[in-house]
């Protein structure tokens, strides 16, 4: 059995990226993606497609959808069950490639997104990874529609530590493109984790060394946007955000790095900025009071001029049009 692993494992050269496609749900077809890494100009590239699904009949639509595409380099990964923290580990030890970019089957690269991440990478070898822009999409937009806005993160090459500490600006690790020798030391995802499992990986990412930016304006990724209550990745409950931030906050490496002082600043600023973050996210679900309440905490721990404006908006939302409910405003159904 070790000899036909081998075999296997060694039978081509190693492709310099390995594009890990996870696919969170069935009922979003994975065409998009799989189509946008087949347009790639860069073309030394593997694709696993990881399905965590329990739906049989959804599985073989996957494997059929690779099948129709008849390219070796693409191929199916069923771990029925697992969550994505644990799925994108296992694909992770399964993947040949010297950089890894972990895809949402919901969206798509844009053009030349491979060949503009991997010259970023290349050209920072002491960087975990490279990372770019990426267009927000509507939830049933296709390719060559027109973004509902571009998200382009304002983060340069070089340290992110404290940027990631405080808030995650990754939209989705399909903008990024990770080294393996970084994934290698930094280890596995935290399979315990249920949100906040990629923040917590990025941050364990930057503490080995910088990251790399693509460079130009234009997105590598497109994201479709995750609408309603179901679709937001952000928790309403505290409970939910609180294991991720144990982790964080819990790793001694991160101490060791910032000193004792800097480390709690920051520490409180996070506090801060996910206590906002619920808040918000509970307004705009219908739990006013509740909503308030976070906020108000949120101002107090970490005022700003604009938080202290949008909280007394807050307040004001009963008696505004909800054209001017702004980032508070109600999610439809």
């Amino acid at each position: 059995m070790a000899g036909r692993v081998m075999l296997r494992e060694f039978a081509t050269p190693a492709p310099a990226i390995s594009i890990l496609a996870l696919v969170r749900d069935a009922a979003h077809p994975v065409d998009a993606a799989l189509d946008s890494v087949l347009a790639q100009d860069m073309r030394d590239w593997e694709l696993i497609l990881i399905d965590i699904g329990e739906a049989a009949a959804a599985s073989a639509a996957f494997a059929a959808a690779l099948a129709r595409r008849r390219d070796p380099r693409l191929r199916l990964l069923r771990l029925e069950g697992a969550g994505a923290a644990v799925a994108r580990s296992r694909a992770m030890a399964e993947s040949r490639g010297e950089g890894m970019l972990l895809l949402d089957t919901r969206d798509w690269l844009a053009p030349g997104a491979l060949a503009r991440l991997a010259e970023a990478l290349a050209a920072a070898p002491e960087a975990v990874g490279a990372h770019g822009g990426c267009a927000v999409m509507a939830e049933t937009a296709r390719p060559g529609d027109r973004p509902l806005r571009g998200r382009q993160p304002a983060l340069p090459h070089g340290d992110l530590l404290e940027q990631l500490l405080v808030g995650n600006p990754f939209a989705d690790g399909g903008q990024l493109l990770l080294r393996r020798e970084a994934v290698r030391q930094a280890g596995p995802f935290l399979p315990h984790l249920r949100l906040g499992e990629d923040w917590e990986y990025w941050i364990r990412l930057s503490l080995l060394g910088p990251w790399a930016a693509v460079p130009g304006g234009g997105p590598v990724l497109h994201l479709r946007r995750r609408a309603g209550r179901a679709g937001h990745r952000m928790p309403r409950d505290p409970a939910s955000i609180a294991p991720a931030m144990l982790a964080i906050w819990g790793n001694p490496a991160l101490e060791a790095r910032l000193g004792r002082a800097r480390f709690l600043t920051l520490q409180r600023r996070a506090e801060a900025e996910a206590a906002w973050t619920i808040g918000q996210e509970l307004i705009r679900d219908g739990q006013r009071a509740a909503g308030l309440e976070r906020l108000r905490a949120s101002v107090a721990q970490a005022p700003t001029p604009r938080r202290a404006l949008l909280l007394a908006a807050a307040h004001a939302l009963p008696m505004l049009p909800r054209a001017l409910h702004g980032p508070f405003v109600a999610y439809p159904g």
